[in-house]
């Protein structure tokens, strides 16, 4: 049996609010999209950060174990951190507008991000900046790579970001709330983005979002989270055919439609 890329046993608390998250166990395997789930507030992003060591910068603190690639991220140094983030474990945010800075160009935020990293050379940044962009379907000529973040959409922006984090190849993609800021059309494009890197690439990914429809339809297993716990993890298909918990079942009854891949299991 392979082993887990992440094995994950966390308690977080912030300052005046005591079990932000509460015994939370979670593992996802080399190679796997595991769809993370819940209503807003109730500690998705509180795990993205602590799986990046950032949680402090919120008032925050971890307890426990996030076992990754042999080390515990818990107890890692700040400055072991700062080797792995970005590298090896890499974030997309739901705000591809307010992560990049305005007053540098694409192709200079990408070299940024590759030279963190790597300092290999101008030509080896150029074909790794090149390859991103191609991964994120994104032009990789001159004329955009010299465009400010506010001369290109915000569907663009959003692939931009995802440039960035795959640039360094992570084996762990935490992407937390990725669609939100966009319109219906380009959330299924970079959906199939997601899913064809996963693909491509073998990056596992932690796809994070309070939509379960999304989730459902780039996810091997989703993880259901409520009030700061994981209260139920299952393969996709068996979420929605046999619900375990009464919040799993709220959530599923929410939805205007059940995912098409999923109907018939859901129904037998």
């Amino acid at each position: 049996m392979t082993s887990p890329l992440l094995k994950i046993r966390l308690d977080a608390d912030y300052r005046g609010k005591p079990g932000a998250l509460h015994d939370v166990i979670l593992e996802i395997a080399p190679g796997e999209i595991l769809g993370l789930v819940g209503e807003s507030g109730c500690g998705k992003s509180t795990l993205s950060l602590a799986l990046l060591g950032l949680l402090s910068l919120k008032g925050g603190t971890a307890r426990g174990e996030i076992a990754f690639k042999g080390r515990n991220l818990v107890s890692l140094p700040e400055r072991d951190l700062r080797k792995l983030r970005g590298k090896d474990l890499a974030l997309v945010l739901q705000s591809p507008m307010s992560s990049l800075n305005p007053a540098l160009r694409i192709g200079s935020q990408l070299a940024e991000a590759w030279m963190v990293h790597n300092r290999s050379g101008r030509e080896q940044c150029r074909l790794a900046l090149s390859d991103a962009l191609a991964n994120a379907s994104l032009p990789q000529d001159e004329t955009f790579l010299r465009r400010y973040p506010s001369q290109i959409s915000v569907g663009q922006a959003q692939r931009v970001l995802i440039a960035m984090a795959i640039l360094h190849r992570p084996a762990l993609l935490i992407a937390d709330e990725p669609t939100s800021a966009l319109d219906l059309i380009t959330q299924s494009e970079i959906l199939r983005l997601f899913a064809d890197l996963n693909r491509r690439l073998g990056t596992s990914i932690l796809y994070i979002s309070h939509d379960l429809l999304s989730v459902a339809t780039i996810s091997q297993r989703i993880a259901v989270m409520e009030k700061g716990t994981i209260i139920e993890c299952a393969p996709a298909s068996e979420i929605f055919r046999n619900p375990q918990h009464p919040y799993t079942r709220q959530l599923i009854g929410a939805l205007p439609v059940i995912p098409q891949a999923l109907s018939a299991a859901a129904g037998k």
